[in-house]
């Protein structure tokens, strides 16, 4: 992490501006992460839509290993040498990069990498990752591609959808080499290829298998499931370690709130509850926003209780609490291809 001065942040976003104009008309549509007018929801929409309505069968879910950290420099500024020209510009970026950081009142030089946390690191990113995977994903789709594959890209999170399982595999071993020329290497626990799709589950069924693996993207564990009418369907549900840490997160907070009144402590937990379903209330995932909530409301009852001695919070006045200030679950985003086709009517 990397947290820069006013000064440096105020002409970063600056640079920025200026620099999203140029390479907005260049990046392709597949890629979500830290561009204007896109979100994490758009991305995993138009995963949903890939996998329903694509001719997918194995699913490569692939992760590049420390990628700000080792992101080499030199390539960067050869890549933005491609569409900048002016050398003010450049250099700007060259400080920046070279600016190193600050721990313990000490300066430590970075030879390699961008530190996360300022404002032009995510945009440098999505440059360098424009020129290694994005131009080169589409051309190795042109060349060697024979069935559907599908690319959805969030910062340097990659998930793609292959018809086949011999393209796949092929994928992966290319794209592990082209990485490599860029000083890159995948994950080698969070990579996977996985059979995913509407033929999953009868097919590892045949084979003795069990239920179809899963996938993790953006917050959501991908299922192979089923509808109510029985046919083939995607669910998605709240990362349960997500989940976990969230709990442990408020659990820590209430302790150091446990003296303040009750209604302070109910609007500071509405406020996070309704932020943690604006994000995770989508179709499908109403179970886990109600697990949400009912660990929240024991955790608010435990406090509550340490703090008087004398007095026993039965749950009927905590029922009247909970009715009170924490948001019940509901849906707050459409289904997934409902958006995705207000948003890309062709």
């Amino acid at each position: 992490m990397g947290i820069a001065a006013l000064e440096d942040k105020i002409v970063q976003q600056a640079v920025v501006t200026i620099l999203n104009c140029i390479y907005e008309e260049d990046f392709r549509g597949f890629s979500y992460g830290f561009r204007p007018g896109r979100s994490q929801h758009q991305a995993l929409d138009a995963l949903y839509v890939g996998l329903m309505r694509g001719k997918v069968s194995w699913v490569l879910d692939a992760d590049i290993r420390g990628f700000f950290e080792n992101l080499d420099r030199g390539w960067l500024i050869k890549f933005l040498q491609h569409r900048v020209a002016d050398r003010r510009v450049l250099r700007l970026i060259q400080k920046w990069l070279d600016a190193g950081v600050m721990e313990e009142g000490e300066w430590k030089d970075t030879e390699r990498g961008t530190p996360q946390g300022s404002v032009i690191s995510p945009l440098l990113a999505n440059i360098y990752l424009h020129y290694v995977f994005d131009l080169w994903v589409e051309a190795w789709r042109r060349k060697h591609a024979r069935g559907n594959v599908i690319v959805v890209r969030y910062a340097d999170d990659n998930v793609l959808g292959f018809q086949y399982r011999a393209e796949a595999d092929r994928f992966l071993e290319d794209f592990r080499a082209r990485l490599g020329k860029f000083g890159l290497e995948l994950h080698p626990d969070k990579t996977r290829r996985i059979e995913f799709g509407r033929f999953a589950e009868h097919n590892r069924k045949r084979g003795g298998e069990g239920k179809p693996e899963t996938f993790d993207f953006l917050g959501f564990t991908h299922l192979c499931a089923k509808n109510r009418n029985g046919n083939y369907a995607i669910k998605r549900h709240t990362i349960s370690k997500r989940l976990r840490a969230k709990v442990a997160e408020i659990k820590l907070q209430l302790r150091q709130r446990m003296h303040e009144p009750v209604a302070q402590t109910g609007k500071w937990l509405k406020s996070v509850v309704q932020g943690y379903f604006n994000y995770y209330a989508v179709p499908g995932n109403t179970d886990s926003l109600g697990l949400f909530r009912t660990r929240v409301t024991r955790l608010w009852r435990q406090v509550l209780m340490r703090r008087s001695q004398r007095h026993y919070l039965n749950w009927a006045r905590m029922r009247r609490l909970e009715e009170r200030w924490i948001p019940s679950p509901r849906v707050l985003h459409p289904y997934p291809e409902v958006r995705f086709d207000a948003i890309h009517p062709r």
